[in-house]
């Protein structure tokens, strides 16, 4: 595909774009830990500067309840359409320190990628925007749309106050479109263009017995045993297809379309490769009828995520224990809520409580909307062509099984379309030592990002 104007002077620049990445990756801006709050701060006032560097027209910290978030503005003419750019500059801890090959704030260029906390998820990702705007300010006069920028600081950390700052920014987050990059392709030399997102709530589900630890020999037989009642309870949670048993859990699910099935089955999807970054699982699970990746992106689920009752102690200690506790989660696709989803969860464990045993199930704070943005939106397909443009091929449509509650916000409370043209790759180690961000798929990102403006105002146009 012939190069633009944009595409040559971005090939000028990458190494400077890479130092500057460089600078703003050694600010250790961990917003889970209160010792680094003043780093976090930091790093919100370094990129502000730099979106004022690259060519926003304003850029300000704005104080939340908790860490602040970044606020840039680039209004070219009101009558144009407006993208709201959404990206985190918070990072996440970093033990095992013993595990990194190089200083987690110390930025190393290896084999071709940027070695790194904060160099993938979000940093790099939300620079390559600043440096887009940066190539159309200074080759073409700016972008041919308008453009804010909202850059939060406790995406780590569960992005607790982000709703609040949305309402208190109200008519500032104003737009026609959201666009996010904090999201990964499906694998090397494929480009991804991701749409869906899956919400999720979780809850406590505690089994009480007897007002204390019973003897087993005195007691067992005669008396319910809360442990055993748990097992029970979730061995009734899924039928022997997989599938969830609580009435109306699939009443609401939107099906994906023949054609997103298609796609998702010309994926190159490796069984063998899933199998062991699963930690080498012994096979594939869940829902029949469904493929591995459908379970993962279309599907609704149902999950113990940690049980504990009694002794688990060395040696045995021979009790019936008073009660059994639970952890389950959910994750939702389009359309299902998950007050709604939690009350009928609720409602079937309460269901299957035996005699002698009571039930009380807890709904856990946090959670969010699932988001789905058809494919046939001239802003996915603005999204197509740009991918398209940068990296050469045509971008595979994918959904992403995990949840990014501030995209929920975007769809849910301000009516966005929202547009997830991030680049990293699957095994960019986030949240892990040795996190990285390819050079190649950064590069090719600022140049896929320039191009999505001038798609994007085509599309909104």
């Amino acid at each position: 595909m012939a190069e633009s104007d944009l595409d040559l002077w971005c090939q000028a620049n990458e190494r400077r774009f890479l130092a500057e990445l460089v600078e703003h990756c050694r600010i250790p801006s961990i917003s889970a830990d209160p010792a680094h709050a003043a780093d976090v701060r930091r790093s919100a006032e370094h990129l502000a500067a730099g979106a004022l560097r690259a060519g926003f027209r304003t850029a300000e910290v704005v104080e939340t309840s908790g860490h602040p978030a970044v606020l840039a503005e680039l209004i070219v003419d009101p009558r144009l359409p407006t993208a709201l750019i959404y990206g985190h500059h918070d990072v996440q801890p970093v033990d095992p320190l013993e595990e990194w090959q190089s200083p987690p704030f110390e930025p190393q260029e290896r084999a071709g990628s940027l070695y790194g906390r904060g160099t993938v998820d979000d940093k790099g990702q939300v620079w390559m925007h600043l440096k887009a705007v940066e190539a159309w300010t200074r080759v073409r006069g700016g972008p041919p749309m308008n453009l804010r920028l909202i850059v939060e600081g406790e995406e780590e950390s569960g992005s607790v106050h982000f709703d609040e700052l949305v309402e208190r920014l109200g008519d500032r987050l104003a737009a026609d479109v959201a666009v996010i990059s904090d999201t990964a392709v499906f694998a090397p030399d494929v480009p991804s263009l991701c749409t869906g997102l899956r919400g999720l709530c979780h809850m406590e589900l505690t089994v009480a017995g007897p007002s204390q630890d019973l003897h087993s020999g005195y007691f067992g037989g005669a008396v319910a045993n809360p442990a055993t009642a748990l097992a029970g309870i979730i061995g009734r949670l899924h039928d022997g297809s997989g599938r969830v048993t609580v009435p109306g859990f699939y009443d609401d699910v939107v099906e994906p379309t023949a054609e997103e099935r298609a796609a998702f089955a010309r994926l190159p999807f490796d069984e063998a490769v899933f199998l062991h970054d699963a930690g080498d699982a012994p096979a594939p699970a869940g829902e029949a009828g469904w493929s591995v990746l459908e379970r993962m992106w279309v599907r609704p689920t149902l999950e113990v995520n940690g049980i504990h009752g009694g002794y688990g102690g060395p040696g045995s200690k021979t009790i019936i224990p008073a009660r059994a506790i639970a952890k389950l989660s959910c994750r939702l696709v389009a359309n299902q809520h998950p007050d709604r989803i939690g009350a009928l969860v609720a409602a079937h464990l309460e269901s299957l409580a035996s005699a002698g045993v009571t039930i009380r199930v807890h709904r856990e704070p946090g959670g969010g909307m699932p988001v789905l943005t058809p494919l046939d939106h001239p802003t996915v397909q603005a999204g197509r062509r740009a991918m398209r443009h940068g990296f050469g091929a045509d971008p595979a449509i994918i959904r992403s099984g995990g949840s990014i509650p501030p995209v929920a916000t975007f769809q849910h409370t301000l009516g966005l379309p929202a547009v997830m043209v991030g680049v990293g790759l699957p095994d960019d180690q986030i949240h892990a030592p040795n996190e990285r961000f390819n050079l190649n798929q950064y590069f090719r990102g600022v140049r896929t990002i320039a191009r999505l403006w001038e798609e994007m105002a085509t599309a909104l146009g």
